[in-house]
């Protein structure tokens, strides 16, 4: 099986010099203000430099997480002003979700990206073919940005520029949140997921596409609300034809029945479905192709009926150093420690590392947000276990 994967070099490089522009431009007002502050010194103290440094260095990093937390808040802004409904809401490794007896803090991690808004879709936006607002939402974290940049730089202004601390802050509070909203809203592709600004202009005018992402939302409120894939309403389970694939949000919805099929057990059919997904030419983000890699591996483990040596000729074809480092970014992620743990019993025979995976599994699953996505993959793990070594 030759799996397609699309080359976004070029995103990816404009990204990284914006990151690198906002440690060079943050640095070099840094450098302006300490010469500043030793002209200033009749008496040059290294202790007070050195403490200096170091409270810009840590105003520097606050104000990278604060201006994700706007970025997120923006989201939800502009979410709520277009009618949607509060799902969660996550910076880092830590989310606030929407459960039945009230909002809850838990813990989840997602490779490539510092935070995340979701919420539910507007009301009546899976019966509007796609008439409902989406660019607000999608853009309220950009427009937050570049409004708080705007004015810090105001503010800053007022407050001496670089020549004081307040004021230097307030600088740096514009150059990394003007900069954010850039990277976030000029429409990128990278190698794990599309930006807010490319999403925003795939939906606007695409009824289909639209139609793809309420159910996305409306899907991720479900499973919030402790409900499994499986149990779910079937009519928001329908593969997308082949021609739609080159859309991703049309793709997204083609992952979800490749997972729903994992959660009722129908391995042949996942395989053959996540086989196919793989092969055509579409437009699976980075961050679900290489998930639907490990899913893939799973199926082909627990049907291999035994046959060690084939499978491990298939595990090395799927398992590419690229895969492997993925695997290693998530490997907090429950659905890539059951596909581990799965290798680890009946490919590689080792049921003490595979007990060890086992053991980090259910430390997680204690804070996991989605408690019917530990209750499948438990499931699927109980699965691995069961089979004859």
């Amino acid at each position: 099986m030759k799996m397609k994967r699309k080359k976004f070099w070029w995103q990816k490089f404009v990204i990284m010099l914006l990151s690198m522009a906002i440690g060079a431009v943050c640095g070099f007002l840094m450098v302006g203000y300490i010469d500043d502050y030793i002209d200033g010194m009749s008496e040059i103290i290294i202790s007070e430099i050195v403490l200096t440094l170091a409270i810009l260095f840590i105003g520097m990093y606050v104000i990278l997480f604060l201006q994700i937390i706007l970025h997120e808040a923006g989201h939800l802004i502009g979410g709520l002003l277009s009618g949607y409904t509060f799902t969660s809401f996550r910076i880092g490794s830590f989310i606030w979700l929407k459960k039945a007896d009230g909002i809850r803090l838990c813990r989840l991690s997602i490779a490539g990206t510092g935070g995340q808004c979701l919420m539910g879709p507007p009301e009546n936006a899976l019966l509007s073919e796609g008439n409902y607002p989406v660019i607000l939402y999608n853009m309220g974290g950009s427009l937050m940005n570049l409004f708080t940049g705007i004015l810090a730089l105001i503010g800053s202004l007022m407050l001496n520029g670089s020549h004081s601390i307040p004021g230097l802050f307030m600088l740096m509070t514009a150059v990394i949140g003007l900069l954010y909203a850039f990277v976030n809203g000029v429409p990128l592709q990278t190698n794990l997921i599309n930006n807010d600004g490319y999403n925003a202009v795939s939906l606007s005018g695409n009824p289909v596409s639209k139609r793809a992402f309420a159910i996305q939302l409306h899907l991720n409120s479900l499973l919030a609300g402790g409900m499994r894939l499986r149990n779910m309403p079937e009519q928001y389970f329908s593969v997308p034809d082949d021609g739609q694939m080159t859309d991703s949000m049309v793709c997204a919805v083609g992952v979800l029945c490749c997972n729903r099929l994992l959660d009722e057990h129908r391995f042949e059919e996942a395989r053959q479905l996540i086989s196919h997904m793989l092969e055509i030419d579409s437009q699976i983000v980075g961050l679900n192709r290489s998930m639907l890699i490990c899913d893939l591996l799973y199926c082909k483990i627990i049907d291999s009926n035994g046959d060690n040596g084939e499978i491990k000729v298939d595990s090395e074809r799927l398992l590419t150093k690229q895969q492997r480092k993925f695997m290693k970014v998530m490997k907090k992620f429950p659905s890539v420690l059951r596909t581990e743990y799965a290798y680890t019993y009946l490919v590689k025979r080792d049921r003490i590392e595979a007990e060890a995976i086992k053991a980090r599994f259910e430390k997680i699953a204690k804070n996991y947000p989605y408690p019917s996505d530990i209750q499948s993959e438990r499931e699927l793990m109980n699965l691995v276990s069961e089979k004859e070594i």
